[in-house]
Order: C-alpha cells, then structure tokens, then sequence
C-alpha cells in the first residue's frame, strides 16, 4: 500500500513537472497565442537586459573600483573571485526579476494567455475581439492581486535571510527553505490566473493545491528549472501560464473550480 502511493506522488510529479516543458510544442502548434505572448516577452527582454546592465555597471563602480591594485598573484585572484561574485550575483537577480517583477508586469497579458488557452483546451473559439479599454480595466484588478502575492513572496524571502545568522546550519536552511518557498510562489502564481478566473478564495485555493501536492510541486519544481536556465528564462513566464492552465484542465480541476 506505501509503495502504491510513492509511485502515485512520483507519477503526479512527474507528470506536473514535464507541463511548463511541453508547452512549448502547445504554443507552437497554436500560432493564435503568439499575440499575447510577445508583449510579455518584450518586457522580459527589456527587464533582463536592464538587470545584467545596472547590475555589472554598479558591481564595477561600487566594488571592483574601490579594491586596491597590485601586481602579486594575490590580486589577480581577489580580482577573478570579485567579477565570479559579481557574476553569481547578477544571475541571481536576473533570476528573481523574472520571477517577480516580470510576473506582476506582465500579468495582464497572462491572464488573458490563460483565459485564450482554456479556450483552445474547450474546442472554443473566442468571439470577443481584443479592446485596449477592456484590458486596461482587467489590468487594473490584476495588478493589485499579482502585487499582493508578490508583496508577500518578497517578505517570505527577507524574513528567511534571517536563518543566516544561525551558526552552524543557518546557511543549510535558507537554501532549502528558500527554494521552497520559491516553488510555492510560482505555483500560487502561474495557477493562480485559473484560480482567480474562477473566482477562488484563498482557501479554496489552497486546498486544490494541497489536495494535488506532488503534481503541483512538480509544476513548480519545473518551472523553477526553467528560470535557472540561460536564455530559456525569456519563455519562463508563457511557459508557466499555459503549463498551468494545461494542467488544470487536464486533470479535470476546471469543471470542480
């Protein structure tokens, strides 16, 4: 019987995991969602290139700038472990500035992209044409819901940044719990556009993730490894959106919601 239920949490991850990867192919095969999704890719484009800027510009001026020079081995290699930590550091920006701020910017676009997948998934065709007046309304309401999830998620991470200052496994701790936390947020947030559509409370929520833990974990879990890949970052947020809606309407959640 313990054995029958590991292969159905292994199976559930599995099969959550792979969602955000074979979206692509589902994108790819339905050429009417490109519409929604290059306006999202833009702005990530933009977001990007201005993190690997400011960052490099900044860690040149503030740090490298500052530390003396010379001409013994020992400087050169101070020098070569700074721009390596320089390097580290503008990733790891690059990272969580496409996990929260191209996330809440591009949040209006994804709830449509989630709203048109859902559509497709149906055999539907939309008869609504696209209005600039009608997003701009939805934009408004999408916006304050994405900034309190991602307002949450940030304090989440800062007050994790405290287990640092315990000795010993401190550092151990926050590397686990933080990545948790991440694969938490990115599943509230990808699936939350389906939960919201559907007029979910947070405890309604809560208890379809909790109800399909390791399906979900495993969604997360993968959109997580999309965002630490080079360069596939800049489809992460697409990925994830029609990955989730995928996944919902496949395991048969959308008619429960």
């Amino acid at each position: 019987m313990a054995s029958q239920v590991i292969k159905q949490r292994l199976f559930g991850f599995s099969g959550g995991f792979t969602y955000p990867f074979s979206s692509f192919r589902f994108i790819r095969s339905h050429p009417v969602l490109y519409k929604f999704i290059i306006m999202p890719l833009l702005i990530n484009l933009s977001v990007f290139s201005s993190v690997i800027y400011y960052g490099f510009n900044f860690f040149q001026n503030a740090i490298l700038a500052r530390i003396p020079q010379g001409d013994a081995w020992y400087w050169f290699l101070l020098n070569y472990f700074l721009v390596a930590l320089g390097i580290l550091l503008t990733l790891v920006l690059v990272f969580f500035s496409f996990a929260v701020v191209g996330s809440l910017i591009a949040s209006p676009f994804n709830d449509i992209l989630s709203e048109r997948t859902e559509l497709l998934l149906r055999g539907e065709i939309s008869e609504e044409p696209f209005s600039w007046a009608l997003f701009i309304k939805d934009a408004a309401r999408t916006l304050t819901t994405e900034s309190k999830k991602i307002s949450l998620f940030i304090l989440g991470m800062l007050l994790l940044l405290l287990l640092n200052l315990i000795p010993g496994i401190g550092s151990m701790l926050y590397s686990v719990l933080s990545f948790l936390w991440t694969v938490f947020f990115l599943i509230v947030e990808y699936n939350g556009y389906v939960f919201s559509r559907k007029r979910l409370t947070f405890a309604e929520q809560r208890r379809v993730i909790l109800d399909r833990f390791s399906m979900m974990f495993g969604f997360g879990v993968g959109v997580f490894c999309i965002l630490a890949i080079p360069f596939l970052q800049f489809l992460s947020i697409p990925l994830g959106v029609v990955g989730a809606t995928r996944m919902i309407y496949d395991a048969k959640l959308i008619e429960e919601l």
